[in-house]
């Protein structure tokens, strides 16, 4: 098991912010490893839906994964669980308006799954999927240049 958050202050308003998050097909935009994402099943940026995303594996390939979305509090709090892919993965943006914008806070905690799940015992194996959370989440640096570089509406 792996867990890891981290968080930032982005110069926008939490609405505008919560509206981003939301909208998953936004994920390519700041998060390295994410090529592609499309909705697969329910209603488009509410509870219940669910995204496929093809993410960059470690030999180059895509691998795909999806992302349902379980709990969502306009403005305050977006959850999320990926349902499939080389882990699980339960996790949520938390949002907070302060007089310079909105900080926001990326928290996930994953499980290894199938042949590495039964891996994951080793210390090697924990090691890498903690790596790999905490640079998930540290990617939220770069959602702050993203939204900070678009023009405020």
């Amino acid at each position: 098991m792996a867990i890891a958050e981290h968080e930032v202050l982005i110069e926008r308003d939490a609405m505008a912010v919560y509206q981003y998050l939301l909208d998953a097909t936004n994920l390519p935009a700041w998060r390295s490893d994410v090529r592609s994402v499309k909705l697969v099943e329910g209603p488009a940026e509410a509870r219940g839906a669910v995204y496929r995303k093809m993410v960059a594996g470690r030999s180059g390939l895509s691998i795909p994964a999806e992302l349902e979305i379980t709990n969502v509090r306009p403005g305050a709090e977006i959850q999320f669980h990926v349902v499939s892919g080389p882990a699980t993965r339960w996790g949520g943006y938390y949002l907070s308006t302060e007089e310079a914008g909105t900080r926001v806070r990326f928290s996930v905690e994953a499980k290894r799954e199938g042949r590495f799940g039964v891996l994951g015992r080793w210390p090697f194996f924990n090691g890498m999927l903690q790596r790999r959370v905490s640079s998930d989440v540290a990617q939220l640096d770069r959602l702050k240049n993203v939204l900070e570089l678009q023009p405020a509406i």
